[in-house]
C-alpha cells in the first residue's frame, strides 16, 4: 500500500498494490499495520454502500460532536470525483478542499478524518463503498452546500442529480458562524 499525501493534514489517498493474472486479481483493501505504521491510527466499526446513478452528487456530509467519523472510501464499480472539505476551524487549510478521482479499476481509496465534510460526483453509474470509525447518528448529521461559491468546489456538471436534503445544507459563512470542529 502506498500512502499519498494531499497536502492537507490527516486527509491521505491510498493506492493498494494489485496482483493480477489471467484468473483476475488480489488486493489488500486495509492493512491496520501499514496504517499504523504511516501515523493512521483508526478502528472501523460500520461499514456503509450505496448505489448511484450517473451524474448523481451526495454531500457535503459531515457527523459532529460524539458521532464524528473518519471515513476510508473507495468505489467497487465505477468512478467518482470525490470530495473532502477541510471544516476544522483552527486548521491552517480551514476551507480548502481536495479532489481525488475514485476508480474501481485503480482500487484507490480516500481517508477522510474528522473534521472534513465529505461528498462525491458519480461519474458513471457506481457502487460506492466506505467504512466509519463511528456509528451514524441522525441528530449528530450536517454538511455544507455542494455548490457553496465560498468554497468554490468545480464539480465539472450542470445539473446533478442531488437529494432535497442535500439542497438544504448550511452554507459554508453559515457554517463558520457556529463551527462544529
Amino acid at each position: 500500500m502506498e500512502i499519498i499525501n494531499t497536502g492537507i493534514e490527516g486527509l491521505v489517498e491510498i493506492e493498494p498494490k494489485v496482483f493480477g493474472d489471467s484468473r483476475g486479481y488480489f488486493f489488500e483493501s486495509y492493512r491496520k499495520d501499514v496504517l499504523n505504521d504511516n501515523g493512521i491510527d483508526l478502528d472501523f466499526v460500520q461499514s456503509n454502500q450505496s448505489f448511484s446513478v450517473k451524474g448523481t452528487l451526495r454531500g457535503l456530509h459531515y457527523q459532529k460532536g460524539d458521532h464524528a467519523q473518519d471515513k476510508l472510501v473507495r468505489v467497487m464499480k465505477g468512478r467518482v470525483l470525490d470530495v473532502a472539505v477541510d471544516l476544522r476551524h483552527e486548521s491552517p487549510t480551514f476551507g480548502k478542499f481536495h479532489t481525488v478521482i475514485l476508480d474501481a479499476e485503480r482500487h484507490n481509496m480516500f481517508l477522510v478524518p474528522v473534521g472534513f465534510a465529505h461528498g462525491f460526483l458519480a461519474l458513471e453509474d457506481c457502487v460506492f463503498t466506505y467504512q466509519c470509525s463511528n456509528y451514524y447518528n441522525k441528530e449528530s448529521e450536517g454538511g455544507i452546500m455542494w455548490n457553496d461559491p465560498e468554497i468554490g468546489i468545480y464539480w465539472d456538471v450542470e445539473n446533478p442529480l442531488v437529494s432535497d436534503k442535500d439542497q438544504e445544507l448550511l452554507t459554508f459563512e453559515q457554517y463558520k458562524a457556529d463551527p462544529a470542529f
